[in-house]
């Protein structure tokens, strides 16, 4: 295998891009940005970052190739930036990237010993994935789904995530207006339903009728008991899918949820390996996985969805907050599975943020159209560097 060039530097950048409006919408009664920049959403006492916040990698190879990779970033980028520099990096300088799976596989070993097994750790692992990934289809001269076994879809069929409005009315105007664009499926938050949950779900399908698919994110809100009480009073509005209705870690309480209840489930944005998903497969506390790329990298994403087929699983992809690089490898990863029927459009990013990259990425008239050229098909423009965030400082 000499001959073929090998990685040669492992660099990584923190990104804070400025918002108008937090993700998720306005701030609801009593939230408040703190000093760092952070606030906690009353809904679901979860904590999100003011400003668009993600982790860029960068691997450059001997002969000069560059390949790009993101990770999840939104909340203590410090603590993945420092893990890639004084860690994996340094570990992977020299290796092969046709190797992708395996340097994947070797970088979760490393710590493994030591209780590393999740978290920020992971996280890092998977912005590096992504990268030499990347790095691998450039040097090859092959779009990244082309080396996930073949390409299944031309285009990746999107529901619409969020409905930042003020108001009911505002916000069924909003997917209004996403119809008459082409879009027929849409996901509202509940840690935003300020006018109720169920009340959200009546009037999407009263004002949208029966032709759209309707899902709700109940980000984590409810003890399972609660789950199904309250799933039970959506199920006449026909919701494709409620996603997370209990905490992530609460397995018993998710897999009594999934067999409580007639509604499909959605679960998975929060876990970032086979090993975190099996348990909840073998249980079936859900009928659709959702992989964040962010967390997962593509190795891990890849056998996600592969372990779901073999359950007779949808997958599903989650989309987060980012510029742009891991929606790509997303979109590159559903393309090459049998079981993605959609994925995520997180517009109120994805839309925004397309000006930060240099890719052939959009969603228009209902569906993704993937990047083109090799490897994932996108770079970050230069505009983005003006938005670097020193590393140890605030947003």
């Amino acid at each position: 295998m000499t001959g073929f060039a090998k990685i040669a530097q492992v660099e990584s950048f923190i990104v804070s891009l400025p918002r108008d409006t937090p993700y998720l919408g306005p701030l609801g009664p009593g939230e408040k940005i703190n000093e760092r920049g952070y606030l906690v959403r009353s809904g679901n006492r979860a904590i999100y970052p003011s400003t668009d916040m993600s982790v860029l990698i960068k691997i450059t190879a001997d002969d000069g190739t560059v390949g790009w990779g993101e990770t999840y970033g939104i909340v203590a980028p410090d603590a993945v930036t420092s893990i890639i520099d004084d860690v994996i990096g340094p570990v992977i300088v020299g290796r092969d990237p046709r190797d992708a799976v395996v340097i994947q596989e070797d970088l979760y070993d490393l710590m493994r010993v030591r209780g590393f097994f999740g978290g920020f750790y992971v996280d890092a692992i998977a912005g590096v994935d992504i990268a030499v990934w990347d790095l691998f289809g450039k040097l090859v001269g092959q779009p990244v789904v082309k080396l996930l076994g073949g390409q299944r879809l031309e285009t990746v069929p999107a529901y619409v995530s969020g409905l930042p409005g003020a108001s009911l009315a505002d916000r069924l105007e909003l997917a209004r207006g996403f119809v008459a664009k082409g879009f027929d499926a849409f996901k509202y938050h509940a840690a935003v339903s300020f006018d109720g949950i169920v009340a959200e779900m009546r009037t999407l399908r009263e004002g949208l009728g029966d032709g759209v698919r309707l899902m709700v994110d109940l980000h984590w809100k409810f003890t399972a008991q609660e789950a199904v009480q309250l799933i039970d009073q959506l199920a006449p509005y026909r919701p494709y899918f409620v996603e997370a209705p209990c905490q992530p870690e609460d397995i018993e309480g998710q897999a009594h949820v999934g067999a409580s209840v007639r509604v499909p489930l959605a679960l998975g944005e929060e876990w970032r390996t086979v090993f975190e998903y099996r348990p909840r497969l073998e249980r079936r506390a859900m009928s659709i996985v959702q992989p964040e790329m962010g967390h997962t990298g593509i190795s891990q994403f890849m056998q996600i969805g592969r372990m779901a087929h073999a359950f007779h699983m949808k997958v599903i992809p989650h989309a987060s907050i980012g510029l742009g690089i891991y929606q790509a490898a997303s979109l590159h990863a559903t393309a090459a599975l049998p079981n993605a029927p959609m994925h995520e459009y997180q517009h109120s990013v994805f839309d925004r943020n397309l000006k930060y990259v240099r890719t052939a990425m959009r969603c228009d008239a209902g569906a993704f159209h993937l990047p083109e050229g090799p490897g994932l098909g996108i770079e970050p423009a230069p505009e983005v560097w003006q938005f670097l965030r020193k590393k140890g400082a605030s947003q």
